[in-house]
């Protein structure tokens, strides 16, 4: 089957997005990432997203979406903000307002410069802790707006909508990406690479998906 020619990815140095990567680098010829500067806790995951990159073989760019500070009070970006998960229906502490909804807008306009008419995004509804704009209704909903907006035929792909984290660890494995991505990407609340700090939602809700991969696979975590 031959290749489309360029896409770009929406990409953090997280396990999601990293994920996305390797999927890319399968599915197009040429793949762009781009990454958001949004005052996150930790400049370590740009530097991550930009290792990965690098090493990968792929162009990496950095947009500045810090005005979301101005806007949004949340965990992600404020050090007096507990991270937690949300409780009776309320969103988790660590919702960014609108991210998705930006970061895929302004990944249009630069994959539009570039020449690209695919997105790649790690969304997914399977296991996103409640976050709205991680639903598939949504991605669709703005694919229409986007296409609108630019009279352009973009399109959004969404390789981890259905699949919760056991099965993004197959598909990491499936990709020849495993160990790297244990290894390699920044997932931790917290700033730590790799397995994490073990103890904030995202290394709890990756490692429960891990043990449960490797144990399917009769291997030890």
């Amino acid at each position: 089957m031959m290749k489309e020619e360029k896409a770009v990815v929406v990409f953090s140095g997280g396990q999601d997005s990293t994920t996305c990567l390797f999927w890319a680098l399968k599915e197009f010829k040429e793949v762009y990432t781009v990454t958001f500067d949004y005052g996150q806790r930790h400049a370590a995951e740009i530097e991550c997203a930009k290792e990965i990159a690098d090493e990968l073989g792929v162009s990496f760019h950095v947009l500045d979406m810090t005005l979301i500070n101005q806007l949004s009070a949340n965990a992600l970006t404020r050090d007096d903000i507990e991270v937690k998960d949300g409780e009776e229906g309320e969103l988790p502490s660590t919702f960014v307002a609108g991210r998705n909804h930006l970061f895929l807008s302004f990944a249009a306009v630069y994959a539009r410069e570039m020449g690209a008419r695919h997105l790649i995004t790690g969304v997914c509804e399977t296991d996103f802790s409640g976050y709205p704009d991680c639903r598939d209704v949504f991605i669709k909903s703005l694919n229409v707006t986007l296409n609108l907006a630019m009279d352009e035929q973009f399109v959004i792909h969404t390789p981890l909508m259905w699949l919760n984290k056991e099965q993004t660890w197959e598909l990491a494995d499936e990709l020849d990406a495993l160990t790297f991505v244990r290894e390699k990407t920044l997932t931790c609340y917290h700033g730590v690479r790799g397995d994490g700090c073990g103890e904030c939602p995202s290394c709890i809700l990756r490692k429960n998906g891990l043990d449960a991969y490797l144990s399917k696979k009769g291997e030890q975590a």
